[in-house]
């Protein structure tokens, strides 16, 4: 293994474009492939974007989704096809072309010809490819741009045919009106998904107008509210509810007469007389109908109560006369439980051409025939046609004063004001919508509606609550489907027609149209097949029949993607038939209503089975602010901003580890961006760091390079961290297998940081020992070996996840392993060797809460870790947990807390006093209304009882038999009389009690200072910026006047300070001339001594004695030798002589005679080494 450098120098962006160049340059996606291409199929659907605009952060979380199950799949075992595609048709392609060329009508369009329309929006649909490919792949994303999919292409729009063909012979597709909401800015109907996408809080006119009643006795009029008045001069009914009570009243200040409900009787305005007016004009300015006015109740009087039912059939006078020759059939009073109590008048007026329910009851009523021709007194550009004469040509938002004006000149107006609320705008013109009928082919969903409902169930959405809540409501809900759009760029409608309509012909694939028009077809748009006629199949008589004008919703065409992507039924029939439904899709929570919709749909229609298995929604994600994310506010940073500055993956974390895949909104914040990188990937590269700095250690002592062990060496290490880390791996395994196998990415990040702290904090520091080999080359490379085998499970864990940071780990681990794949993401994902182990799992957890209560007890008292402690008792109930404390798990708790005995106690009155707690979260659900009694019983308990509880495992209260998992016991400390909190304190996490002896004790006094004197030393080297594997010698120097004191200590903590540094501390007296000094700093009063400490590099210690006898006696070969053996490099110089097992021949010296010096008897290489053999001797 190569060098690696320091954590704070290592750039996460610049390495990750290295790995992406040289994932290019060995073709490692397309390696991948190749390598899995016999696997079973795992088949993913893409759903297309728009390509007209720059991909944002709401493509990156989905990409990134998509990236890691597909990622994880293909290392499971499968053969993974991921194929970019493009949603090219439909109104963002069209919007755009309308206004860079200043389109404002359909009838430009016509001017300047289908041909040139559609081919300047083919010009612009890929616009953006190159863009998307650079941002997506710079996210780590593996997909295919190359072999991509466009809803344009020949083949996807034939299959497109196909399907509406399919759903035609399952007489599944019909003509009719529908009012939708409806475009004047794009001059088209828009889906409900489409208009629930831009609402705004707007102001709009409301007004009560009077209908007199034909024939009535008293000359009353019925009142009607409406904040649409341009809808009035197409009103053909008045809708009540035969329910709802109504009443006649009479105004006691100018006697005029109204027909409203009961409830709303308070909404009708109080206003003297007017001499003058006509039944029912009052001109009552109001600010709405929320302000309700109770004198309105006492200033009119009630002449007459009666049932909404027997208004039913009443005519009244129109408003205005467009409509006359409707004059037998409308004008009338129909009932619908639509009409509600709570607003308006409780009469509703009826425009059908403009309103769902309008239409509804117009036609349940036979005002107007279902099928027959609507009259549409409004064009498409949003103006009133000829039929309104008074208006004709006017926008109908704009005519909304004139109307009212109109109104009140008739004397009809009983009530004007404006009100404002939420109004849907058009998503792409930013104009507001109106609702308008318009002819449309429709997808009988109505008719699926059991089925769509059944499909739902079998399958598997994260998280379940948008499949079982918000889908299935939709789909409960689910309305025919209008699929057409009166539109020119999209894919064609294969309908031909005849003349008298008599003659319907569905297309269903290109060869059928060449063959029934004798023409050569290329492509299917508008421009290219509309002028493409079929004979009448009744005969040349009958004339040929011409294609209808309509091209489809382009969410048809995406909802028809898993069959049109792969051009089937024309091609890959046996592929398709063994590999649908496809396993997963992932996209934004708005795709319920949208592309999840119509999969599902068209899925269930052609096949009667769901369009996929597995589904992840994801939420918004929001600016920092919680605002939409906005270009013009600029209230977010770039997504290339974010990786050039902390890199690709720890964004892909940082996204996955939140809110978002749970399909709630994301607070984007670049910190937590930068939070991923500080806590998860620096932790997880020092861990790496240091087994690539310990493993060429090895070489640096001259032994054998590093080659890890076989992993089924390293599981049988008995060391009880190796032990524990090897379970612990397992255990990681064991739950990203689990979680990505359900689909559940947001629960795999958190256990993966525990697992990075637990390595790094836990494995890593309490082996440092073993791991830079001070406890022997053997057990060294077992610790290594360990860590090596962790390192590489994890990188293989996460390379899903975190692609190039495990690839960049993975291709220098590799160097020291043979017969390694080349690269992460060709391995396989790692088995589950056998269960974790589950104890040593739990009591090296227990272990670390015991340091972290001790922690907090010494905090309290402000006494550091430097100061020792006589004596910590562990409270417990398990006895096995004990005996790890007590035994194997012993020194690591010695070491960190710095006491000096462990007391374990299966006790747990002796230092405890116990109260149970019922588990509130468990129990609540379960208990109901039992809930409060069960609760008091719990809290009742007595020791005993707890004890027994302990014991048995379950205990029955109020008829509820409780287990361990439902009742919480908590263990308070009760101190020992006559001992105060200052001598002895406890800590407890409710689990493990610890108490801690805090009574000074002289005898730890010399413990203390060796601790204080390596804690400085420590300090000073990482000032010096020395790495781990640098050789540097300590020297102390005592600045005491009794200097006897500190070296009496340090002499009688030796063995301590040595295992603590990696080598002796020695006396500043013993360094050599020629050392070379790296630092030295003096401190004063620790543990009332003053000293000094010197850092120096390896110096050679001469026997000059010794030397002068190689010469026998001349003494100017003896000085030479000595400034020979200095000159050389000192690693190189130690790597000699142990080759040479100890001994090094001279023979270079110009003028002077080959000597053989002998390592310790002519030299030493460090004073250290000469401190020890002189010691030894």
């Amino acid at each position: 293994m190569e060098d690696v450098c320091e954590g704070k120098d290592f750039s996460f962006p610049k390495q990750e474009e290295q790995i992406l160049q040289w994932w290019t340059d060995i073709k490692a996606f397309e390696t991948q492939l190749e390598k899995t291409k016999d696997l079973p199929e795992y088949i993913f659907y893409d759903g297309p974007p728009f390509a007209t605009g720059l991909p944002h952060y709401g493509h990156i979380l989905a990409g990134t989704i998509k990236d890691i199950v597909t990622r994880y799949q293909t290392m499971t075992g499968h053969h993974v096809t991921r194929r970019f595609g493009w949603d090219c048709h439909g109104l963002p392609v069209e919007h755009e072309i309308d206004t860079k060329l200043g389109i404002k009508s359909r009838e430009d369009v016509i001017r300047m010809g289908i041909d040139k329309y559609n081919e300047e929006c083919r010009s612009i649909v890929s616009r953006y490819v190159g863009e998307w490919e650079k941002v997506i792949t710079r996210t780590g994303r593996w997909i295919d741009f190359k072999n991509d999919y466009k809803t344009m292409d020949l083949k996807f729009m034939e299959s497109v045919w196909w399907v509406f063909s399919e759903l035609y012979k399952k007489n599944l597709v019909y003509r009719g009106f529908k009012v939708m909401p409806y475009s004047t800015g794009c001059k088209t109907p828009l889906s409900n998904f489409e208009a629930n996408l831009n609402y705004k809080e707007v102001p709009d006119p409301e007004i009560m107008v009077t209908f007199p009643i034909v024939d009535d006795q008293d000359g009353a009029s019925f009142v009607a509210w409406t904040t649409t008045p341009w809808t009035l001069p197409s009103n053909l009914a008045l809708c009540v509810n035969s329910n709802l009570v109504y009443v006649k009243a009479k105004s006691k200040s100018n006697g005029i007469i109204y027909v409203v409900a009961e409830s709303r009787l308070s909404e009708l305005p109080v206003e003297k007389a007017k001499k003058g007016t006509s039944n029912g004009a009052l001109d009552d300015k109001t600010k709405g109908t929320s302000g309700k006015s109770k004198s309105s109740v006492v200033a009119y009087e009630v002449l007459d109560k009666f049932p909404g039912s027997s208004l039913v059939g009443k005519k009244y006078v129109p408003l205005f006369d467009y409509f006359k020759d409707f004059s037998e059939t409308a004008f009338k009073v129909v009932a619908d439980d639509y009409v509600t109590s709570d607003s308006g008048s409780g009469i509703v007026h009826c425009a059908p051409a403009f309103g769902e329910d309008d239409y509804r009851v117009c036609v349940e009523n036979k005002i107007i025939n279902k099928g027959e021709n609507l009259v549409m007194p409004v064009d498409d550009d949003g103006c009133f046609t000829e039929r309104i004469t008074d208006f004709s040509g006017r926008y109908v938002k704009e005519a909304d004063k004139d109307i009212i004006q109109a109104v009140k000149e008739k004397g009809r107006l009983v009530k004007s004001g404006s009100f404002t609320h939420s109004y849907p705008f058009c998503w792409r013109s930013d104009t507001p919508l109106i609702y308008r009928a318009v002819p449309s082919w429709f997808v009988a969903v109505e008719k699926l509606k059991s089925q769509l409902l059944e499909n739902n169930e079998k399958t598997t959405w994260v998280p379940a609550f948008v499949k079982e809540k918000r889908f299935h409501s939709w789909l409960e809900n689910a309305r025919d489907w209008a699929i057409s759009r009166s539109r020119f760029w999209g894919t064609p409608l294969p309908i031909w027609i005849s003349k008298d309509g008599v003659d319907i012909e569905v297309i269903s694939s290109v060869e059928e149209l060449e063959t029934r028009s004798g023409m050569k077809v290329t492509d299917l748009h508008r421009h290219k097949i509309d002028h493409i006629s079929i004979p009448s199949p009744r005969g040349p008589e009958f004339g040929v029949l011409h294609r209808v004008e309509d091209v489809f919703d382009c969410w048809f065409e995406s909802g028809s993607m898993p069959y049109a992507y792969i051009h089937y039924p024309f091609e890959n029939k046996e592929y398709f038939n063994q590999n649908f439904p496809g396993h997963f899709v992932a996209e934004g929570l708005d795709q319920t209503r949208g592309w999840f919709y119509t999969l599902m749909v068209l899925s269930t229609a052609l096949f009667g089975k769901p369009a996929f298995r597995n589904l992840i929604c994801n939420g918004l994600v929001l600016a920092e602010d919680g605002k939409k994310m906005s270009k013009r506010l600029k209230n977010y940073p770039s997504p290339m901003e974010v990786i050039d500055d902390y890199g690709a993956d720890a964004l892909r974390l940082y996204i996955i580890n939140s809110p978002v895949v749970r399909a709630e909104p994301l607070r984007f914040k670049k910190d937590g961006v930068y939070g991923v990188v500080k806590d998860v990937f620096l932790p997880w590269y020092n861990a790496y760091r240091f087994l690539v700095q310990n493993a060429k250690r090895l070489e640096v002592d001259g032994l054998e390079p590093f080659v890890p062990l076989d992993r089924a060496t390293v599981i049988k290490s008995a060391n009880v961290l190796d032990k524990w880390i090897n379970s612990a791996t397992q255990s990681l395994v064991h739950f990203v297998r689990q979680e990505m196998d359900a689909y559940r990415l947001y629960t795999v990040v958190p256990y993966l940081l525990k697992f990075i702290d637990n390595l790094t904090n836990i494995y890593v520091r309490f082996n440092r020992k073993r791991l830079k080999g001070r406890t022997g080359e053997k057990d060294c490379r077992t610790a290594l070996s360990t860590l090596y085998h962790v390192l590489s499970t994890c990188c293989r864990t996460m390379a899903p996840f975190t692609p190039f940071f495990t690839e960049v780990l993975y291709k220098n681990m590799r160097k020291v392993s043979n017969g390694s794949e080349e690269s992460i993401h060709f391995c396989s994902f790692p088995e589950v060797e056998g269960k974790g182990g589950d104890r040593i799992e739990q009591s090296v957890n227990r272990m670390m809460t015991i340091i972290d209560l001790a922690r907090n007890i010494r905090e309290r008292h402000n006494k550091p870790l430097k100061t020792p402690l006589r004596e910590m008792i562990v409270v417990h109930p398990d006895a096995e947990f004990l005996d790890d404390i007590g035994g194997k798990l012993k020194e690591f708790v010695l070491e960190e807390l710095n006491v000096k005995s462990v007391v374990p106690c299966n006790d747990p009155l002796k230092y405890a006093s116990l109260r149970a707690e019922p588990d509130f979260s468990v129990l609540g659900k379960r208990l109901g209304k039992s809930m409060r009694v069960v609760a008091e019983g719990v809290k009742a308990m007595s020791q005993e009882d707890i004890l027994s509880f302990e014991k048995t495992g379950e205990i029955t209260i109020a008829t509820h038999c409780l287990k361990l998992t439902d009742i919480k016991i908590v263990r308070g400390f009760k101190r020992p009389d006559g001992v105060t909190e200052e001598q002895m304190d406890a800590a407890s996490d409710g689990d493990v009690l610890v108490i801690i002896n805090l009574q000074h004790d002289e005898s730890l006094f010399e413990a203390g200072f060796a601790r204080e004197v390596v804690n400085r030393i420590q300090k000073l080297r990482k000032k010096s910026a020395l790495e781990p594997t640098d050789l540097v010698e300590v020297y102390i120097k005592s600045l005491d006047e009794d200097a006897s004191v500190s070296a009496e200590i340090l002499k009688s903590q030796e063995t301590y300070i040595k295992e603590a540094l990696g080598s002796s501390l020695l006396q500043f007296s013993m360094i050599p001339k020629h050392a070379v000094i790296i630092a030295e700093e003096t401190y004063k009063n620790i543990s009332n001594c003053d000293f000094q400490i010197t850092l120096s590099r390896a110096a050679l210690v001469f026997n000059e004695n010794a030397i002068i006898d190689l010469y026998a006696g001349n003494t100017k070969y003896a000085q030479a030798l000595q400034v020979y053996l200095l000159s050389r490099d000192h690693s190189n110089l130690k790597l000699e002589f142990q080759q040479g097992k100890g001994k090094i021949k001279v023979s270079c010296i110009e003028n002077q005679p080959p000597v053989d010096v002998v390592l310790g008897q002519h030299v030493h290489l460090t004073v250290g080494d000469y401190f020890a053999n002189t010691k030894a001797s």
